[in-house]
């Protein structure tokens, strides 16, 4: 499943209504702990800072493949789960 981050959310700037913490593994945790690893909420900021329409995927998996920081150097990303169980519970799950 695609996340519901459409082009058009991306261009304005959107603030989350709430937030909770992951309680279990998922593609998506995965993805936020991604996102949350190189210094952004989530999708929707990164999209909104970086000013970039894709997020490079692995097609296998569909998880992320290579972010950008705020100080432009890169994290790469391996196929598989990098996200932990004991990290899980790290992850900032947010509500727009």
């Amino acid at each position: 499943k695609k996340s519901e981050v459409s082009g058009v959310m991306a261009k304005a700037d959107i603030k989350p209504k709430s937030i909770h913490h992951a309680k279990t593994w998922s593609n998506d945790v995965e993805n936020l702990y991604r996102f949350q690893q190189a210094g952004y909420r989530d999708e929707v900021e990164y999209k909104q800072v970086k000013q970039v329409d894709m997020v490079e995927c692995w097609p296998e998996t569909g998880f992320v493949k290579k972010l950008q920081r705020r100080d432009n150097t890169f994290y790469y990303y391996d196929k598989q789960r990098e996200c932990e169980d004991k990290d899980v519970h790290k992850v900032k799950v947010y509500v727009y």
